[in-house]
């Protein structure tokens, strides 16, 4: 448990002294506590031996005076450990919510979006828990059964041999509730599983409606649930039999100890002392029963804090892997793009290998082929999203590599098919892409992109909140709006990757006067299944299998018998179809 606690108190460096702190008070609240039972055996001697009633108050006095001043002790004990626990899982949710901000794509395609939630917000209200009742609560679960059995010794020899009779025979049945440490992570995997299942089809209840996919979708749900069920009931079995025995122990106490009074006490000898000690037993075997039922939890606890602790350390490491390194250089020779021999997978099925191609700097260029065949790949690994397997991808002569993350993300613009825009105005969901820019260069940006019309239809014009009550765009429209932040960055490369395969007919030829003044000047790659779109490029690669297989403009591969033609043969077939009417 040590090992669990030095590994969160390492996420609240200024506030860690509270969990010493709280530790103290318990500490304290406990002696304070157990120094009210002795008092209590003080009161029964007067009330029931000396029959003093003056005395007996007296004591009656001390006993709601330490009772009180320990609970006051440990209420501020457990109010410092909830500070500490709330700042913790705040700041392991700002750690997870930095680490989603910088991971790797990698990371993105490896966890689904409801994994990654569950994993993060579960795992993070574990640890609050952990530390927010159980630091009080170890503290106190480890020092009042020492306590008390000092205190039966104290009172009478034969309540101290019982106590610590009865201490280990209800030691020995909380190890075996324990359970198999192993079955218990099946059961924590279990649960895991089940929780980011419900998650993302509960996330996907929208698609389900849309679409209507069939009832598959609620397969793998159903799944986790029949097996988390059997691990839980099978979990709770194992520790059935020991738990029984356990509440016989201690809720069978006196049936247990008669017999032993019986053989081995003379109850005629002193019947008003004998009936104290019992009293006396019965009570602190209660105090015992409460102190074991705690160790049990906390010992429960402790396997999920580590486990907790555990699944955060690694999703805060996954999502640093396999991000690519950036280097110091802040400008660029030239924006020529070259793969030098790039292989590259997601997993362990490559999508590229040996990929060598050169682009020059200020041309436009079109990468076609089908599904699957390292468009959007090629794509990516120029902005850096991913660290490749082997080979170098260089800008400029130089890898990407020697750049600054600053310098690559400045240097390049990605408009991708379904462009996001924030919850904020028009105006300032364009200015996020140069923050520094004026007034006119927004509004020019906007013109550019042809937003002129998509601001004019709104009361509040470029002031608009995207996302507030009767703002509608359409795809194109976002689009549009995208383009004009892209035009804002002026970034000297620019890659389309089907930004214009949602887009609607009306917005369409606005769109491609919003693409010419983006792309003009500039290296630009385009990757789009409306062949049409993409004529007018200086050169166009048509890749299979993550190969390069064609290379050359438009006339020039349409004079040939090549893929390309076929591939633009079928795209005007598809056009021309139509639903005739007889």
């Amino acid at each position: 448990m040590l090992k669990v606690y030095k590994k969160l108190l390492h996420y609240v460096p200024k506030e860690r002294w509270l969990a010493f702190v709280a530790i103290l008070f318990t500490a304290v609240s406990t002696v304070i506590t157990v120094s009210a039972y002795y008092y209590m055996y003080e009161f029964l001697k007067r009330l029931v031996i000396m029959n003093d009633a003056g005395d007996a108050f007296h004591y009656a006095i001390i006993i709601v005076g330490l009772l009180v001043a320990g609970s006051l002790i440990y209420i501020f004990s457990v109010l410092l450990t909830h500070i500490l626990g709330f700042r913790l899982e705040t700041n392991l949710r700002k750690k997870g919510i930095d680490g989603l901000i910088n991971a790797s794509f990698r990371f993105f395609d490896l966890n689904s979006s409801g994994r990654t939630r569950q994993l993060l917000d579960d795992n993070a209200a574990q640890t609050h828990s952990i530390v927010a009742h159980l630091i009080p609560d170890n503290a106190g679960a480890v020092l009042t059964p020492v306590l008390v059995l000092i205190m039966g010794f104290v009172i009478d020899l034969k309540v101290g041999i019982a106590l610590l009779v009865f201490t280990v025979l209800g030691a020995g049945q909380i190890v075996l509730m324990s359970g198999d440490k192993h079955f218990m992570a099946i059961y924590q995997e279990a649960l895991e599983k089940m929780n980011s299942e419900t998650v993302e089809y509960v996330r996907g209840m929208q698609v389900v409606k849309i679409f209507g996919a069939s009832v598959n979708s609620f397969k793998a749900l159903h799944k986790a649930i029949m097996d988390y069920s059997k691990y839980a009931l099978d979990y709770s079995m194992s520790c059935r039999k020991p738990y029984l025995r356990f509440q016989i122990v201690f809720l069978g106490a006196i049936t247990i100890l008669t017999p032993f009074m019986v053989l081995f006490t003379d109850i005629h000898a002193d019947p008003k002392m004998l009936a104290v000690d019992l009293i006396m037993f019965l009570f602190l075997s209660g105090v015992l029963f409460s102190g074991f039922m705690k160790i049990m939890y906390v010992s429960m606890y402790a396997y999920m804090g580590i486990s907790a602790v555990e699944k955060l350390e690694r999703i805060f490491a996954d999502m640093q892997k396999d991000k690519l390194e950036f280097g110091t250089l802040e400008k660029f020779k030239n924006f020529d793009i070259e793969f030098d021999k790039v292989s590259f997978g997601y997993g362990d099925e490559m999508v590229l290998e040996n990929l060598s191609f050169k682009l020059e700097e200020n041309k436009s260029y079109a990468l076609v082929g089908a599904s699957g065949s390292g468009k959007s790949t090629i794509a990516k690994l120029i902005s850096g999203f991913y660290r490749i397997n082997s080979g170098d991808i260089k800008i400029g002569g130089k890898s990407i590599t020697s750049y600054s993350e600053e310098a690559i993300t400045k240097s390049i613009a990605f408009v991708f098919q379904d462009s996001k825009l924030f919850k904020m105005s028009i105006y300032d969901n364009v200015k996020t892409a140069n923050p520094d820019a004026t007034n006119e260069e927004v509004f020019e940006a906007l013109h550019l992109a042809g937003c002129d019309e998509i601001i004019k239809k709104f009361p509040l014009k470029e002031q608009t909140v995207i996302g507030t009550k009767g703002v509608f765009l359409s795809g194109g429209e976002k689009q549009r709006i995208a383009i004009a932040r892209a035009i804002l960055k002026n970034a000297n490369i620019i890659i389309m990757d089907e930004a214009s395969a949602a887009v609607d007919p009306e917005n369409e030829h606005e769109l491609q006067k919003a693409f010419k003044n983006l792309i003009k000047g500039k290296t630009v790659i385009m990757i789009a299944h409306r062949l049409s779109s993409i004529r007018a490029v200086d050169e166009i690669l048509v890749m299979e299998k993550g190969k390069i297989i064609e290379r050359g403009n438009d006339t020039e591969l349409m004079r040939e018998d090549s893929r390309y033609k076929r591939f633009q043969e079928l795209y005007t077939k598809a056009n021309d179809w139509r639903v005739r009417y007889e």
